[in-house]
């Protein structure tokens, strides 16, 4: 677990721009399954590719036309609770933290793993959601 006030601004960097923070699985639940249209939820972390790449292109993904109506996000290592329910929607991914979920009235559409956000830019990122999002949203 993470001291509250190291991860306060890097929780900061998505709630600042819309996403709600969720904290028990019964918000995720409720979020997930009560969302009708497109929900954008991202499972935020203290890596740095969370910072360098995820963040910044999750954000930048979202000046597009078309955009998820609804944005989410749990945080690995600090919210387990939640983030393990989170998880459970994204079968059959396995746990990857960060990582970015597209949904659309409650069903999983898109999907970017660790593996997918590590090795790209935020730029590369934006552009692959942007994608998703003119096909889903």
């Amino acid at each position: 677990m993470y001291p509250p006030e190291l991860v306060k601004p890097m929780k900061d960097d998505l709630t600042n721009v819309g996403f709600h923070q969720l904290t028990t699985p019964t918000e995720v639940d409720q979020l997930i399954e009560g969302t009708k249209g497109s929900l954008l939820l991202v499972v935020n972390s203290v890596c740095g590719c969370a910072a360098g790449n995820m963040r910044p292109g999750v954000k930048l993904s979202l000046d597009n036309d078309k955009a998820p109506i609804t944005l989410g996000t749990v945080f690995a290592g600090v919210d387990g609770e939640a983030t393990a329910q989170a998880r459970k929607y994204f079968l059959p991914y396995p746990p990857s933290s960060p990582s970015v979920a597209l949904f659309k009235d409650g069903k999983l559409v898109h999907f970017l793993e660790r593996h997918h956000i590590e090795g790209g830019t935020a730029k590369m990122i934006a552009e692959n959601l942007t994608e998703a999002y003119n096909e889903f949203c």
